[in-house]
């Protein structure tokens, strides 16, 4: 088991017991060769503490739990945290320097830390379906962004350097980036209610 890279041991729930986890084995930070950890529809209240002795784990995927608190997993590129009870980014995310694709929908996220600019390398982010209300200016810094979902919140205004993303499609590929649902307010509603593509040309106008 020295060289398992793998671990699946989310909740089924097909299970007549349905027995959910509330803390993982000792022997899990065993796993030192452990890339892909996925832990989904348990009970857990926080990142589990073993996982920070994994120094090569990739992907973690927490979907269906209450984890108000992150551990510190540097090669980690791949996190999902949806449908959970979040109120707020966790500001540890932002120390994650690897991380590629967060997933974070479907909670109860108001706000977004503006350190948020620390994840230089993020390609995705996966937001619809929580409370935001407005975004820090420096959301969009991460040049790799390509994909931007950040449809049914609370938004009524979206940062001047959305303009900036010349990796976003804009409209194209309507899975690139999205923001319906949301009373947006800040570019006239007549571009507002005509797409992200005549959104982009607001700001860049």
């Amino acid at each position: 088991l020295d060289q398992l890279q793998i671990l699946e041991r989310s909740s089924e729930p097909e299970s007549c017991l349905r027995y959910q986890m509330e803390l993982l084995p000792r022997d899990t930070s065993h796993f030192q060769n452990l890339t892909g950890l996925y832990i989904n529809s348990n009970n857990w209240k926080k990142i589990p503490a073993e996982t920070d002795t994994l120094s090569y784990l990739e992907r973690l995927t927490l979907s269906n739990n209450s984890p108000p608190e992150m551990g510190a997993l540097q090669r980690l590129h791949s996190l999902h945290l949806a449908n959970n009870s979040l109120t707020e980014l966790p500001v540890p995310l932002c120390q994650l320097r690897s991380l590629t694709f967060p997933d974070m929908s479907n909670s109860r996220i108001g706000t977004i830390p503006s350190s948020i600019q620390h994840l230089e390398k993020l390609e995705t982010q996966l937001l619809l379906f929580n409370l935001l209300e407005s975004l820090p200016e420096n959301v969009c810094l991460s040049k790799n962004l390509h994909m931007l979902w950040l449809g049914n919140n609370h938004l009524w205004t979206l940062p001047a350097s959305f303009g900036d993303q010349v990796n976003l499609d804009w409209g194209y590929s309507y899975c690139s980036c999205i923001f319906e649902g949301n009373p947006l307010e800040s570019s006239p509603p007549e571009v507002c209610s005509r797409g992200p593509e005549l959104i982009r040309d607001y700001f860049l106008s």
